[in-house]
């Protein structure tokens, strides 16, 4: 079951992601939900779209992008000094900070409103970081100029724009970038008035605790630490759940499973952007497959206290996914082994279907925690229909844990499953035979190909009394369909 408290929050709490003219992209505003599912064509911008959401994650996150601060009082973010700050503008900080405690300690949180003085330092600071956040798309992405995500038919600019909107705060947060043009890539914040409060990060508490553990001379230099707490503060509660760390999941797991153990060493090496922020050069990998390759190759012995990986393997393998570490090389090696069996497998000798799904496996045992985002592109890949169905129902029993899963898919099984799990949220829990989640935890969008403007739109496939039915699978089922009546008509009538 999952927490009720984050559900209703989850449900009061809108971000909202709107790009225009962005790779194929004519047109795309999507809210992303605790289940987020990116259907349609290939070639669309489904991938586009989850890289750009990576991107944005990986700037955004505390916690994949950390600050440091320094015996001086002074700050490094990344590898960089933050911004100055006057002494009016920590002292305000300050007084930001001490408000945001007593009204996270509140049960329901509290609102709590934002000086002249604060939000002008929240604008300069993110306006100052544009540049790093140009960095980490084009490392996604594995590209040397953003300029070449714009869609090719306009040729001037994509706009990408940010909304998060909580119901207790009439003033949200709203971000607006643009790529493309010149300079390249600009960065616009408008500062509500207020932050909602629900709880107290867990970045703040160590914030606090360092501001109280600091010697009284030491405070006075206080420039980093009003920074730390901005970064721990602003960001999870300007950006909502995109300033929570996220994992990707590319596309072709097979086909980088077979090739790990050979290669994987000089793969990271010549992908000279994977991991730190830094975009010298243009990397040999796209950052989503770089992060992929390197993150398995640092995997741990032990894995996270909640193993969320286990129902998978007993849903879907019929076996266990395993680590050994090679004396020689000193990097895992991944095994599989059947139910039944007294041995291991290689996984490069398990069928595609096991070795698609057990990165999967492995980065839920090992890396993503509840409140982390997985973004999981074509998980039906290899799969039986019967297994696309059960694979979808583990999704959202992961979702239950408070994981916010997102997903590109061509699967019509996944979507009609999705409907069956939020049609069962309409009966008792002791009704239910299976997990069932809310209508409005999850969000479906459908990419379609248009001819003028030559690109792709994106709209929302709404949950009606057929599931979600206008995903564009009914009308190919019909072809089908009429293609078999009609061949049938002429051979048992004539032409």
């Amino acid at each position: 079951m999952g927490d009720p408290t984050t559900d209703k929050a989850d449900a009061a709490d809108t971000l909202e992601l709107e790009v225009s003219d962005f790779g194929p992209i004519v047109n795309a505003r999507v809210a992303l939900r605790p289940l987020t599912v990116l259907v349609g064509p290939s070639n669309t911008g489904k991938s586009y779209l989850a890289t750009l959401i990576y991107a944005l994650h990986r700037f955004l996150s505390v916690r994949q992008f950390p600050f440091r601060v320094n015996r001086d009082g002074s700050l490094t973010i990344g590898s960089r000094s933050a911004p100055g700050m006057s002494e009016k503008a920590v002292n305000a900080t300050f007084e930001f900070m001490r408000s945001v405690e007593k009204a996270s300690a509140l049960p329901c949180g509290g609102r709590v409103s934002l000086s002249p003085e604060v939000s002008d330092v929240l604008r300069s600071g993110f306006a100052e970081r544009a540049d790093l956040l140009a960095d980490e798309i084009k490392r996604c992405f594995g590209i040397g100029d953003p300029g070449t995500l714009v869609r090719r038919e306009r040729k001037t600019a994509a706009d990408i724009a940010i909304r998060r909107r909580v119901t207790t705060d009439p003033g949200p947060l709203e971000h607006a970038l643009t790529i493309g043009g010149r300079p390249g890539l600009t960065v616009g914040l408008v500062v509500g008035s207020s932050i909602s409060v629900e709880h107290q990060p867990d970045t703040l508490v160590g914030v606090l605790d360092m501001l109280r553990s600091m010697p009284e001379e030491a405070k006075g230099l206080g420039q980093g630490l009003a920074w730390a707490f901005l970064a721990a503060t602003a960001l999870p509660h300007g950006f909502g759940a995109l300033a929570l760390p996220a994992y990707y999941l590319p596309a072709d797991r097979t086909g980088l499973m077979y090739t790990y153990n050979a290669v994987v060493g000089g793969l990271i090496a010549s992908a000279s952007t994977a991991g730190p922020r830094t975009a010298a050069q243009t990397p040999v990998l796209s950052g989503v497959v770089a992060d992929f390759l390197e993150q398995l190759l640092g995997i741990d012995r032990f894995g996270r206290e909640l193993d969320l990986g286990t129902n998978i393997e007993q849903a879907i393998l019929g076996g266990s996914v395993g680590i050994e570490w090679s004396p020689n090389t000193n990097y895992p090696h991944f095994v599989y082994r059947p139910e039944g069996w007294r041995e291991d497998l290689a996984l490069t000798n398990a069928s595609s279907m096991v070795s698609d799904v057990a990165p999967v496996v492995l980065y839920l045992r090992h890396l993503v925690s509840p409140q982390n985002v997985l973004i999981v592109e074509e998980p039906e890949s290899h799969m039986h229909p019967a297994m696309q169905v059960k694979f979808m129902n583990q999704l959202a029993a992961l979702v239950k844990t408070g994981v916010r899963v997102i997903v590109t898919t061509h699967s019509e099984w996944m979507t009609e499953e999705l409907g069956n799990i939020v049609r069962r949220s309409g009966l008792s829990e002791e009704e239910r035979k299976g997990t069932a989640l809310d209508k409005e935890q999850v969000g479906v969008w459908l990419f379609e190909a248009k001819k003028r403007p030559k690109g792709s739109v994106v709209r929302e496939v709404l949950f009606d009394e057929y599931g979600y039915s206008g995903t564009g699978f009914d009308e190919v089922a019909s072809a089908l369909h009429n293609e078999w009546a009609n061949t049938t008509s002429r051979i048992e009538n004539g032409p």
